[in-house]
């Protein structure tokens, strides 16, 4: 799974674009490639379908030449307003925004409503306020929290309307 990753990461790159995630499923017969624009011009300069065309034509002969990967379909989509963050870059990336985190294993409440009694939290919505020592920043209830990246199960985007 990593060579395959790595190779879509690869491709990806080489036009201008940044693997966000990769999901393979129904036994690998199925490979979903999410994609974002590794220098977008401005907030308005997303991914369009004209790339995800660029994008699936590229994989779609690198994958059958290249790596003899076998599948039956390839979907190629943009990352979307809620994409997800896994690597330290997104987070970086991202400074400012507002994001869910969910995490492997809960750590101490420190908002206001917590008492000695709560639960380990391990949800967080609020915004990003970067990455310090391998810890993302997040500014949630009034609390700057330090969450470990290797701890995040889950983080995404969380854009208002």
């Amino acid at each position: 799974m990593q060579g395959l990753q790595d190779l879509i990461d690869k491709t990806v790159a080489q036009l201008g674009f940044e693997l966000v995630d990769l999901e393979v499923s129904n036994r690998g017969k199925l490979l979903r490639v999410f994609i974002d624009k590794i220098n977008p011009k401005d907030t308005k300069d997303s991914v369009n379908i004209d790339d995800c065309v660029l994008v699936s034509n590229q994989l779609g002969n690198v994958l059958t030449v290249e790596h003899e990967i076998d599948y039956d379909r390839l979907e190629i989509s943009s990352a979307g307003m809620d994409r997800v963050l896994k690597k330290e870059k997104d987070f970086i990336r991202f400074v400012g925004e507002r994001v869910q985190i969910k995490l492997r294993v809960g750590v101490k409440d420190e908002s206001a409503t917590a008492k000695d009694t709560t639960l380990p939290r391990k949800t967080f919505l609020g915004i990003l306020n970067g990455v310090e020592a391998a810890n993302v920043l997040i500014l949630c209830d009034g609390v700057t929290y330090k969450l470990a990246l290797n701890n995040i199960d889950k983080a995404r985007l969380s854009p208002v309307f």
